[in-house]
């Protein structure tokens, strides 16, 4: 199905998100909606696009935003994560959508992927206008992970590094450190070649993507915990699609996150890792979420 993309803004407490809307181009009647955001430090334009056609090529009308802090949206300081205030902007998308004539209000899902998966876990389970959700190789528990990362012997230094209150006391802006490099002897959040070949592949955008992000935004996601969310979700129905060989959001994590949700709930398992679902695996994880939201929002 044909579709117009249209750049659009949506205002939020404090910013305005910068947001792409799908528009399928036969708008007779409102029509079932979509809402869709990236993982940590990414920008809408580093993966959402082919997931957002396949939506819309498949009737859904569909919105993509900026995490505020990022992209096209505004806010400071720049490159900031902190979960809720991403969850609390990702609210004010959906009563945008609610709001938009193309739009069905009562027949709205919602896909997230990796950080923004674990986000999809917390709006699932806490905002009710929501009629299915996808959340696609999710983090679970940002501790367990980071315990995961890093030696014990070297935690100390770890929450060092990423406390950086004394400087902001005396009236410093917020450290920043490197979100991927080749070199293993400069300081980066991740060296591990297929983190690095991902975030800097190639695209086109008129966009640029800065491969920073604030030294506390690691500590607010070591502290982020949206898995013990999963039970809640239901009766709002969950489609996770989980790589097999997923060290990012490990697997062991979200398989024994999704034993824990109730029905409805669906598990895709794919090959490969973390970012197989953006690329070798990106026909089984998209038709696999078209699939779920045809049947959920239809």
């Amino acid at each position: 199905m044909a579709f117009t993309r249209h750049d659009v803004e949506i205002p939020a407490e404090g910013a305005t998100l910068g947001a792409w809307l799908f528009v399928p181009d036969r708008a007779g009647s409102p029509l079932p909606a979509i809402t869709m955001a990236i993982g940590l430090g990414g920008i809408k334009d580093q993966g959402l696009e082919p997931f957002a056609r396949a939506f819309a090529e498949a009737g859904f009308v569909v919105l993509a935003h900026d995490h505020r802090t990022f992209g096209s949206s505004t806010g400071t300081p720049r490159h900031d994560v902190d979960p809720w205030q991403q969850i609390a902007d990702w609210r004010r998308a959906i009563s945008y959508l609610e709001a938009r004539p193309e739009v069905d209000a009562g027949r709205i899902g919602l896909w997230g992927t990796s950080f923004a998966g674990g986000h999809a876990l917390v709006l699932g389970a806490t905002d009710r206008r929501l009629r299915a959700v996808v959340a696609q190789i999710p983090i679970v528990s940002g501790m367990e992970i980071g315990l995961r990362r890093v030696l014990p012997e070297h935690q100390a230094q770890i929450e060092r590094r990423y406390d950086d209150e004394r400087a902001q006391l005396r009236g410093s802006d917020p450290a920043t450190v490197t979100i991927v490099g080749k070199d293993p002897a400069v300081p980066a959040l991740y060296h591990a070649p297929e983190v690095v070949d991902f975030y800097l592949r190639p695209y086109e955008s008129d966009v640029p993507w800065e491969n920073r992000l604030t030294l506390r935004s690691s500590r607010k996601s070591r502290r982020y915990e949206p898995g013990v969310y999963i039970n809640r979700v239901s009766p709002t129905p969950l489609l996770m699609i989980v790589g097999r060989e997923d060290t990012m959001t490990p697997t062991d994590m979200a398989l024994a996150a999704y034993e824990r949700a109730l029905e409805p709930k669906r598990l895709e398992l794919i090959p490969g890792g973390h970012f197989s679902p953006y690329l070798e695996e990106f026909d089984a994880a998209g038709s696999a979420a078209v699939d779920w939201f045809a049947q959920h929002l239809s």
